[in-house]
């Protein structure tokens, strides 16, 4: 391949080919209703509602971090509160607890979902009302890279213990366990439209709702908590967390290739899995069975920690100076090229190979509980998602990727490896 082929990225939502985004952004203007409400944001979510079932009601709002702030709010946690979540997940999902003055409790993962253990779970739930007195306020599991978690059983023991669940599936927007959609288990579900996400509002998210009555308290939270009277009086604390009738034209139009753009993603890791199925030290990771119906949001691999990959004894050797892995342009300086956890040396010299080719790929999730900002957080652990950490490496599987794209990615991993 030539050097000045187009740069693959690593997962990038695009426009519809009708231009339905378009028209309906335009109608925002046209009609002047260029503000967090009006009838494109009343569409979408009749859209999202229609899309997961028709039983679920949906609240568009600003972010996916927002969908899992107000989930959390609406199930009472606040100051002094305790909540179950994910470690192996971005921080868009603990984060939330610490607005409300809450401490996550972190629940390492399963080795074949990659996703909250149930086992470990329960032991965390009894441990901390040992230890504290009381249960956990809520749940919050995570769909990895669009992998379903094991629902059956985290809904299990949730109802055990009388705590609800709020499912964070902004990775895992229409993938389905045992044929029911995420985000539809829980008292509430939190979708992500990020740019990269598998249908994009630029911004955005949403939150779905069992019944109309939790729909309601979370759009009053989403719109400052305004009482009704003819002035503005409030008496909570509120957010401005509304999605734009403008964002909300631009989803109007991704639903219609929402389909489209998840049979997509399932194709690229199929194709993955084919052509890395003889490459020794290489393992593409894959729903354990039928009842994993993942969206393959991202396709990941496993390095065997023995491959010798180009370069590798350069690895971590400079400090990075400029944005990596979607950071926009925004970083914070460093003065080390490395911390006590991180991918291994052959990972790190795969990443920078395949950017050398023009190919964005990045590791895995680092795990929350061995973020500094959380070292005092309680975590329940069992090794597995610090090991997916060392060894995992996230490939391109975006709308733009095609099958060629998919065989010059896997050449370029194989021509990285060392004989």
């Amino acid at each position: 391949m030539s050097q000045d082929r187009k740069m693959i990225y690593l997962c990038l939502a695009h426009m519809s080919e009708e231009g339905l985004e378009q028209k309906y952004i335009k109608e925002a203007f046209d009609t002047n209703w260029v503000v967090p409400l009006g009838p494109n944001v009343n569409a979408f979510e009749a859209l999202l509602k229609e899309f997961h079932g028709g039983k679920n009601e949906a609240v568009a709002l600003s972010a996916g971090t927002a969908a899992v702030h107000l989930g959390l709010l609406a199930c009472g946690v606040g100051p002094g509160d305790e909540v179950c979540v994910q470690s192996f997940t971005f921080c868009a999902s603990s984060h939330p607890i610490t607005y409300l003055g809450a401490t996550p409790v972190f629940i390492d993962s399963e080795k074949d979902t990659w996703n909250m253990d149930p086992e470990l779970l329960e032991q965390a739930i009894e441990d901390r009302i040992a230890k504290t007195g009381k249960k956990p306020k809520a749940i919050v599991p995570v769909a990895l890279y669009g992998m379903p978690y094991n629902c059956e059983r985290i809904m299990e023991i949730a109802k055990k213990y009388d705590i609800p669940v709020v499912e964070d599936a902004a990775e895992g927007f229409g993938s389905c366990y045992k044929g029911q959609m995420l985000g539809t288990f829980g008292r509430f579900g939190v979708l992500s439209f990020n740019g990269n996400k598998m249908i994009t509002t630029s911004g955005g998210g949403a939150l779905l709702c069992q019944n109309a009555e939790d729909k309601e308290k979370i759009m009053w939270y989403a719109t400052q908590a305004r009482e009704a009277y003819p002035y503005y009086q409030h008496e909570e604390i509120g957010y401005n967390y509304r999605m734009s009738n403008i964002c909300a034209g631009i989803g109007r139009g991704q639903m219609a290739i929402a389909n489209e753009h998840i049979a997509h993603h399932k194709h690229v890791q199929a194709l993955y899995e084919e052509l890395l199925a003889d490459v020794e030290g290489i393992t593409v990771h894959k729903a354990p069975s039928a009842d994993y119906d993942s969206n393959y949001w991202l396709c990941t691999i496993e390095l065997d920690p023995s491959l010798r990959i180009k370069g590798q004894e350069n690895a971590y050797k400079e400090v990075i100076t400029s944005a990596v892995g979607g950071a926009a342009g925004v970083i914070h300086a460093v003065d080390t090229a490395t911390t006590d956890c991180q991918p291994n040396d052959n990972v790190e010299a795969l990443r920078v190979w395949m950017l050398d080719a023009k190919i964005e790929a990045r590791p895995v999730w680092k795990p929350m509980h061995k973020q500094p900002v959380y070292k005092h957080a309680p975590a329940y652990l069992n090794g597995v998602s610090e090991a997916i950490f060392k060894v995992g490496m996230c490939l391109p599987a975006g709308p733009y990727v095609t099958d060629e794209d998919i065989r010059y990615i896997v050449e370029t991993i194989k021509s990285a490896i060392e004989k």
